[in-house]
């Protein structure tokens, strides 16, 4: 089973991948990258996807029917009324995947499952033009089913 960075260099190898990283959407952080980031800087990419990211996953709106957490009347709330993340360890990310097109971009943000808080996400930066989105989203579902974090 691999690990982080043999997950991005394997997320590298898509065709028009330009940046690969693996985040974590409560603290921000970048707990691995590589090949060009956006906007030059992966600390800023990590901690601008992961509010992206956050906001996405803690949307009750956004989980499936029938799931924990669906629909605004059943998302927990914390201390100051802000929703409390929709995930716990038992459960998977509410939201499979994101896409974020731009001009000359997309990005892939792929929710990983993981045996203790499940708050991570693989995020590939894949040209428009070179890249194939849907052979992307194939991939990336797959790595993420095998990555091993830990």
């Amino acid at each position: 089973m691999p690990g982080i960075d043999e997950s991005l260099l394997e997320a590298m190898r898509l065709p028009g991948a330009r940046g690969a990283s693996l985040v974590d959407w409560i603290s921000g952080l970048a707990l691995g990258a590589v090949g060009e980031a956006p906007g030059g800087d992966w600390e800023a990419t990590a901690a601008e996807t992961a509010e992206l990211a956050r906001h996405v996953a803690e949307s009750g709106s956004l989980a499936a029917a029938g799931a924990p957490g669906a629909g605004p009347a059943a998302a927990p709330t914390g201390p100051t009324g802000s929703v409390r993340p929709a995930v716990t360890p038992e459960q998977e990310p509410p939201v499979e995947d994101m896409i974020a097109t731009t001009a000359d971009a997309y990005h892939l943000l792929r929710f990983v499952s993981t045996p203790f808080d499940s708050t991570v996400f693989l995020h590939l930066w894949l040209d428009r033009n070179d890249g194939n989105l849907a052979l992307a989203r194939i991939r990336l579902s797959e790595m993420a089913d095998r990555l091993v974090l830990g």
